[in-house]
């Protein structure tokens, strides 16, 4: 097959039978090949003026100074496991000759879809009729879903029937075919649906665009075997997956060498890193070993489940230099009947006992948490042991959630649910007992120096710059964006419950 634009031909066959067969040289080789059709249609659009119109001059311009054909935007719902998909993602499109714009009106919109709750699937459809208005006025303009949303079948075969405008659909497990899907539709112009059940791949070295110099999410690990009952992560990101340590270190020691002085190690539960490799390690080895690669200051993770963490990951969080005194550890519920029905595997009793080992060992750590309120036959006394966890451990923070039915898991089939105005009831009492235990807990440094790393400018104070303790509490400072990417000695002159304001320590 043969495709022509403007002056240019594409042999589309040859150029399938020409492609690498290994990861990632064959998604490089459709970067270059996407790139080669972009330029085609821009210098095409460019000689008739459809280009001045879509972009104006200033349009022109940008795409000009990054050498680039086309614009592309992509929004990101969830965790930061999908941030980090998404900077892989963008590093794609970038090699493959597009610019990143702010808005969704795009030359390619792609929606990197979460899934664990279903008012986020409800997000991505109102999005999805806003961008159709778009595509109507541009018809090149290509829409693409990607990530958890679309490992549900019922979801692609809704937006397949519906929603037919959309050009790409794929999910969490080939998110490193994007180059390829693209070229498959701007060859064929067929609707491509490219979703894997499952796999036992991992492509991670693929172009990326940070969205941070100085810090960066390290997938470690992907999948989940814990399968607590009201969570669909497992259905949509399939089984636990771990990646060599000596990829994930080669990776760090790159970073560190571009100048990344902090690194986030990420995985649906890290205390699981390890087992499934054929030559098994601790996530605790691996950390000793991240530890060891000069350049890097700061070492956190997430997420970490309570009944796999263990007395040697304490001790080495408890040694390291480098490891940020900052754990979430996710509670759920503090009721031990409620966590045996969410399928949790542990107990109110041993979560504060592991409480209390951390705080042995770490006693300046930083604890926060997820709490479900109104989980189907949580009862009054159920909710009082939630508020006694909150008080006996005094979190710093604590993300609240009030449970919701996820079709698809064994939660939404239970009995018992609980009527809505006593779940709000019990939200709002568990929301200000946290608020105000934090607000207490959060000021514990206040009139003393701490490092911070300096993320970014301030955004509501000129001539102030915002930054993180090692326990994740932010700092605003006096400052200019020089600072942005060091660490700097502050000193904490107020608390303000859940920040503070500061000084730069000379």
């Amino acid at each position: 097959m043969t495709i022509k634009i403007g002056d240019f031909e594409f042999d589309r066959d040859r150029i399938l039978e020409s492609a690498p067969a290994a990861e990632p040289q064959r998604q490089l080789y459709f970067c270059a090949r996407v790139r080669e059709i972009l330029k085609a249609r821009f210098e095409r659009d460019l000689s008739s003026g459809e280009a001045l119109l879509r972009y104006g001059k200033e349009g022109l311009q940008a795409l000009e100074e990054e050498g680039a054909y086309a614009t592309f935007h992509i929004e990101t719902y969830g965790c930061q496991m999908n941030a980090k998909d998404s900077e892989k993602l963008s590093g794609l499109l970038i090699q493959s000759g597009f610019r990143e714009t702010e808005t969704e009106d795009a030359d390619f919109v792609l929606y990197n879809t979460c899934t664990v709750r279903e008012n986020a699937n409800q997000k991505v459809y109102g999005h999805l009729g806003y961008v159709h208005s778009l595509k109507k006025k541009h018809p090149s303009m290509l829409v693409g879903i990607c990530g958890c949303m679309m490992q549900e079948p019922e979801e692609v075969e809704k937006i397949r029937k519906s929603y037919r405008f959309v050009d790409i659909i794929f999910g969490t497990h080939n998110i490193f075919k994007l180059a390829e899907l693209l070229f498959d539709r701007l060859t064929t112009g067929r609707m491509e649906v490219d979703v894997w059940e499952g796999t036992s791949e991992i492509v991670e070295d693929l172009p990326a665009e940070r969205k941070y110099s100085f810090k960066s999410g390290i997938n470690i690990m992907f999948g989940c075997n814990n399968f607590c009952s009201y969570c669909i992560v497992p259905y949509v990101r399939g089984r636990e997956r771990s990646r060599e340590p000596e990829d994930i270190l080669a990776e760090i020691r790159k970073l560190a060498s571009e100048g990344v002085v902090e690194v986030m190690l990420l995985g649906q539960n890290v205390n699981s890193y390890g087992k499934t490799l054929s030559m098994p390690i601790s996530f605790a080895k691996l950390l000793r070993r991240v530890e060891e690669i000069d350049g890097i200051e700061r070492i956190r993770f997430m997420t970490s489940h309570p009944k796999d963490l263990s007395d040697e990951l304490i001790q080495v969080m408890k040694d390291s230099k480098k490891i940020c005194r900052h754990l979430h550890l996710p509670v759920q519920s503090g009721s031990t009947e409620i966590l045996k029905k969410m399928n949790r595997r542990y107990t109110k009793e041993q979560y504060l006992a592991l409480v209390d080992r951390i705080k042995t060992a770490i006693p300046d750590i930083s604890l926060t948490t997820d709490i479900i309120v109104g989980f189907p036959g949580e009862t009054e006394e159920d909710f009082q042991d939630t508020l006694d966890v909150v008080r006996k451990v005094r979190y710093d923070s604590a993300f609240t959630f009030i449970y919701s039915k996820r079709s698809g898991t064994p939660a939404a089939a239970m009995e018992n649910q609980v009527p809505e105005e006593i779940v709000k009831d019990r939200f709002d009492r568990l929301l200000r007992e946290v608020q105000q235990i934090a607000a207490e807990v959060c000021g514990r440094d206040v009139h003393t120096v701490q490092k911070v790393l300096v993320e970014e400018k301030n955004s509501h104070m000129d001539g102030y710059v915002t930054g993180r303790m090692s326990n994740n509490t932010l700092v605003h400072f006096p400052g200019d964006e020089s600072l942005i990417g060091s660490i700097i000695d502050v000193y904490l002159e107020e608390s303000k419950g859940f920040y503070y304001m500061g000084r730069q320590e000379v």
